[in-house]
């Protein structure tokens, strides 16, 4: 399955995301380039695993370090998880998907990869569509 390479160690699915490849629309390309000063060329991502680091991010991630360095696939399989890169932040909650990566890595334990990849989406649209009820969570 292709989206497996593009699911981030942290439960990110890149597969899902606006700059990734098969998704990027030349308006979308054409923002980030203006926005990261770089040619539309460069900015289409193939994931952070295949390319080392999110375009989004356009640095150093820490979390992807900390993978290879504990030599796993995914954090939830580090004797350490959950740690403090994974900690939920209030701060541009509503146009990053960080605070999905607990649940997501979660999902992706009990369900493995392929199986959760097919719910992704729907999570994702979820969290940046969806209304907070108190003892549900975010509902369409």
């Amino acid at each position: 399955m292709e989206e497996a390479k593009a699911i981030a160690p942290c439960g990110i699915d890149c597969f899902n995301c606006e700059v990734y490849e098969n998704n990027i629309t030349d308006d979308t390309r054409t923002k980030f380039a203006a926005m990261a000063k770089m040619s539309p060329e460069q900015v289409s991502c193939k994931g952070c695993r295949v390319q080392d680091g999110c375009r989004l991010h356009w640095g150093k991630c820490d979390t992807l370090d900390c993978v290879k360095a504990h030599d796993v696939n995914f954090c939830f399989e580090c004797r350490e998880f959950p740690c403090e890169m994974l900690c939920p932040s209030a701060e541009s909650a509503q146009r990053y998907p960080h605070n999905l990566k607990l649940y997501n890595l979660c999902r992706i334990k009990m369900l493995g990869p392929e199986k959760w990849a097919e719910e992704a989406a729907v999570n994702r649209k979820r969290y940046f569509k969806g209304k907070f009820v108190v003892g549900k969570g975010p509902v369409i």
